[in-house]
């Protein structure tokens, strides 16, 4: 394998516009601060493109699918052909994230990262895969560090495509049955949480393979105890799926995108990504709070403060293109909403 290519670089966010921009968000003809995250969103997008009039272009979503070899240890309750399955449900338009992108209008590419299956040519698949899912790291890393780089560099590829067709707005979904046991272990060890507060049922364990699944992975955490070093972590317990993510993050925020952070999966990319350079949370707007146990910590890890709450779990990008529209709105605030010297109405008097 060729040596791999340098990650994307994160620079900081320039914060230059922030006085100005809160100066025309308060002197719209409302209360101060009376539209919230609304207008918290609303500065943050116009520091990521320096503009005091903001945009939304070609938003996209890429879903990135793959297996993990974690599965043979019964993790989940469904069976790992169901990750072909979904690649070929998206691919037909007939997913969760199909309808929503539709009605969000989301631009929506699918990749194979590393779908085990194999998968017979679909028209509009993007066939990257590393190798036909991960290594079962109940009992070593699910992947070389060379394989997770090689896929964060795929993932990064995939951002700059879309880059150059001008999208300025991105989030991620992810497919791949056992990818909760590999968020949870990733968090564990990244976030410093003990395994039975990050574990969760997942696609809809029982209490029996809830319990089993929380001994699986404390014994893999330990089989895997000197992974400390962010994309050593992400090597042994990842997926291609989440590395392609974690390395999709990094080029995002190098191309001044914002971006659209989805649930529990996506999250626990974010979390290694975060590490390599802790620049990147500043481009990144948290969609929802995902009803899987252990999301709301990872939240509270990085500060966030989500836009929904729906009480949802599917991951697939749901969560983040559903909080579109309200980005949409955002932008709308500054763009289009009168001021009150402009709309002749009267501000609030001076005490």
């Amino acid at each position: 394998m060729n040596a791999p290519l340098p990650l994307p670089i994160v620079e900081p966010l320039d914060r230059t516009l922030r006085d100005a921009l809160t100066r025309m968000i308060d002197a719209k003809t409302k209360p101060p601060g009376s539209l919230g995250m609304l207008e918290t969103v609303a500065r943050q997008m116009g520091m990521i493109q320096q503009s005091t009039r903001p945009t939304i272009a070609r938003p996209a979503m890429i879903v990135f699918a793959a297996d993990h070899g974690i599965v043979r240890e019964g993790v989940s309750p469904y069976p790992q052909a169901v990750t072909a399955q979904m690649v070929a449900n998206f691919l037909a338009g007939g997913a969760a994230i199909n309808a929503i992108s539709r009605v969000s209008e989301l631009t929506l590419e699918v990749v194979n990262a590393g779908v085990a299956t194999p998968l017979s040519p679909l028209p509009g698949l993007v066939d990257i895969p590393i190798g036909p899912g991960t290594r079962n790291f109940a009992h070593g890393p699910a992947m070389t560090r060379e394989e997770a780089l090689a896929a964060m560099q795929a993932g990064a590829a995939r951002v700059r495509h879309h880059a150059a067709l001008g999208t300025n707005v991105i989030g991620f979904g992810e497919m791949g049955i056992g990818n909760t046991s590999s968020a949870a272990c990733l968090m564990s060890r990244m976030c410093g949480v003990p395994i039975d507060e990050c574990v969760g049922r997942g696609t809809g364990l029982d209490n029996a393979g809830l319990a089993r699944k929380r001994n699986v992975l404390a014994s893999a955490l330990a089989a895997n105890q000197d992974a400390t070093e962010p994309i050593d972590v992400l090597a042994a317990f990842g997926g291609f799926e989440i590395a392609m993510i974690a390395g999709a993050y990094l080029a995002a925020a190098e191309a001044k995108m914002t971006i659209l952070v989805d649930g529990f999966i996506a999250t626990s990319a974010l979390v290694v990504a975060d590490a390599i350079a802790p620049a990147l949370r500043d481009y990144c707007v948290f969609a929802h709070l995902s009803n899987e146990a252990g999301h709301r910590r990872m939240l509270d890890y990085f500060g966030a403060k989500p836009l929904l709450a729906l009480d949802m779990r599917l991951g697939e990008g749901t969560g983040a293109a559903l909080a579109l529209p309200v980005l949409r709105a955002a932008v709308a605030i500054l763009n289009d909403m009168a001021s009150f010297e402009s709309a002749g109405v009267a501000g609030r008097e001076a005490r």
